[in-house]
């Protein structure tokens, strides 16, 4: 029997830890890279339970949010993770407040999928509608003005503002319906 001295023993053990680094850890280090800044001043990853991400968001909306997207949110982290993840928990639970919590960041109507850009400020909104008939024709009116040019989810043949086929691949709707299908 050979005898190591301590040193020797807490050198190898340091080598076994790095070697075996906490998957935890690593996503850790590369959230903020993986989600950006913005969303990763608005979540918190907590654990990871039988390949299962748990989330901390500051918000229910982000959770929702954050749903739509947590496929390409999962592809990017199995690409840096040890072991694959298999899914994404958002929840607002977890999520505390601390003193040093930097100020969260508000997210620009300009950032946001749906945004259309300045083409919504060319529609005049009428504010003297006689009925409810007249009412609805004109929000027709202007939703199909508004709606012209834009291209096509490919699920449901609707029209799509291009930040939400860029972010989902389909329209808001129908990622949420998909979604909640899985």
């Amino acid at each position: 029997m050979s005898l190591k001295s301590v040193n020797s023993i807490l050198g190898i053990l340091e080598q076994e830890a790095k070697w075996q680094q906490q998957p935890l850890q690593i996503l850790l280090k590369c959230w903020g890279e993986v989600v950006g800044t913005v969303v990763a001043a608005q979540t918190r990853p907590l654990s990871i339970q039988r390949d299962v991400l748990w989330v901390a968001t500051s918000s229910a909306a982000w959770a929702q949010n954050l749903t739509f997207g947590r496929r390409n949110i999962l592809l990017k982290l199995n690409q840096k993770l040890p072991t694959p993840l298999i899914d994404i928990r958002l929840s607002t639970a977890e999520w505390k407040r601390s003193p040093i919590t930097p100020k969260p960041q508000t997210v620009t109507p300009q950032e946001h999928p749906s945004y259309l850009g300045g083409r919504i400020d060319n529609f005049g909104v009428k504010s003297s509608v006689n009925n409810a008939s007249a009412a609805f024709e004109d929000w027709a009116r202007i939703r199909q003005e508004r709606s012209q040019g834009l291209p096509f989810c490919p699920h449901c043949q609707c029209p799509t503002p291009p930040g939400e086929l860029q972010r989902w691949g389909v329209c808001s709707l129908c990622a949420a319906k998909l979604s909640s299908d899985k």
